[in-house]
């Protein structure tokens, strides 16, 4: 049986999240009800990674073992066609049998969204945390650069993180102003349950002059959740890429 990749986008307003979960809708439910109409058998898919209710992706990256082969068109045009409107295929190709796409990927890259507008935007609301006030983005870049490299995030991860240890290496966290939007921009070679969420939470303190530029460097080495800033709301947050090398990391 050939093992295919796809490249998810998804609007995760209206999702529990990625896993099939008893009490609502998941990306993973209707992706795999698309996959048993279009291949006539019931499909198990895997992804690199499970978003969390709201949160979106531009390219979460699936893989699942097809009881026959389809040209990647197959795919593309007649999976997507099968999906609801909130979810589309928009890339697929086949992988070795042996690619697991969370145990493979080498990096994640998310991107979140801050309205900074001081009245209501209709059309961010699905997609931006809206803060309603003005924020000191200098003070936010100069604590930015205390979380960059190798370190143990405790202080960012959620009370139920299930991941067997704490450290994560972080490559990049930038801020840019677009008018009235903060976006950043995190990259890295894995992450935390809520950990992007929670460092935003608290670099969003710190631009309401909540907290000195210095308060994010000292959470991060109390290694305590309970010292850092609130959790972002999950629907700014969206999963932009992973990346992958030649085969599965030593660790994960």
């Amino acid at each position: 049986m050939p093992r295919v990749r796809l490249s998810l986008e998804y609007d995760g307003t209206d999702f529990v999240g990625w896993q099939r979960q008893p009490n609502g809708r998941s990306v993973q439910g209707v992706l795999e009800a698309a996959l048993a109409e279009l291949l006539g058998a019931p499909v198990g898919a895997a992804a690199a990674g499970r978003t969390d209710a709201g949160v979106h992706a531009l390219g979460q990256v699936v893989a699942f073992d097809a009881p026959r082969a389809l040209p990647a068109k197959a795919y593309l045009r007649g999976l997507s066609s099968l999906l609801p409107e909130d979810v589309a295929v928009v890339g697929a190709d086949e992988v070795p049998d042996t690619f697991d796409p969370r145990r493979w990927a080498t990096g994640k890259r998310y991107r979140y969204l801050v309205s900074r507008r001081a009245s209501r935007a209709p059309l961010l609301r699905r997609t931006h945390w809206e803060v309603f006030a003005p924020l000191d983005v200098r003070a936010m870049r100069v604590s930015a650069p205390a979380l960059l490299g190798t370190h143990d995030f405790s202080s960012f991860r959620a009370a139920d993180c299930e991941a067997p240890h704490p450290r994560r290496t972080l490559r990049e966290l930038e801020l840019h102003e677009d008018g009235e939007v903060l976006r950043f921009e995190v990259e890295g070679t894995a992450f935390l349950k809520h950990m992007v969420r929670n460092i935003v939470g608290s670099l969003v303190d710190v631009g309401r002059g909540k907290r000195p530029p210095g308060w994010v460097g000292e959470v991060l080495a109390a290694k305590d959740r309970t010292l850092a800033g609130p959790t972002a709301p999950a629907h700014g947050l969206t999963l932009v890429a992973v990346s992958y090398g030649d085969g599965p990391r030593a660790c994960f």
